[in-house]
């Protein structure tokens, strides 16, 4: 059985996670640990499926490029960890993020980045678009779907709702980078159509 003083804190603990917390704090602290975890999870990832980046699909990762991305990740860890909300958010969507990263990144290191983007690439060319982008909103729908679940039953507790949003914020960012890379990649291919 939790204890008065158990709940209250617990309690008060809920109620304030949509705001901001003092530097230094436990909440602070614990939100900063629980992003580096995350952010770093993504960050590895990444590198163990592309370590040149050619495979990266955030195109501001591919910019930065290792050592400005590092950088720009402490940043967002150290700064974002005053809000609990957000942190827990950014949290969620870098940690299913590195999952779906991981889950291809064994076949893109056996394969090499140039020669996994290029059998991508012919994949693509082989499939029906409308096909593709059935599957692609099939995938992110239902993630996303999980998502809204979350946030409607959460009888107004914040961290299940900022769980919820983090992932609808990863199904959002799978289906716009996914689109980019899909844009990227016929424009290239009829490029080289157009060259031939």
């Amino acid at each position: 059985m939790v204890s008065n003083s158990s709940f209250s804190i617990l309690h008060f603990s809920f109620v304030t996670m949509d705001e901001s917390v003092p530097f230094g704090s436990p909440w602070y602290v614990a939100m900063l640990a629980l992003l580096a975890f995350a952010r770093g999870a993504d960050f590895f990832s990444t590198w163990v499926a592309t370590p040149h980046l050619v495979l990266a699909g955030n195109p501001i990762a591919k910019w930065l490029g290792w050592k400005w991305g590092a950088a720009v990740n402490v940043t967002i860890c150290v700064c974002l960890a005053f809000w609990p909300l957000s942190a827990i958010i950014v949290a969620t969507a870098s940690v299913l993020v590195a999952a779906r990263n991981f889950q291809s990144a064994w076949l893109m290191r056996t394969m090499g980045e140039y020669d996994y983007r290029d059998w991508y690439v012919r994949r693509m060319a082989e499939s029906r678009l409308g096909l593709y982008l059935v599957c692609l909103a099939g995938n992110t729908l239902l993630t996303a779907g999980v998502g809204v679940a979350l946030i409607l039953f959460s009888d107004g507790w914040v961290i299940p709702q900022a769980i919820g949003m983090g992932i609808i914020a990863y199904a959002v960012a799978v289906i716009l980078f996914t689109l980019l890379a899909v844009w990227r990649s016929r424009r290239a291919m009829r490029q080289i159509s157009t060259d031939l």
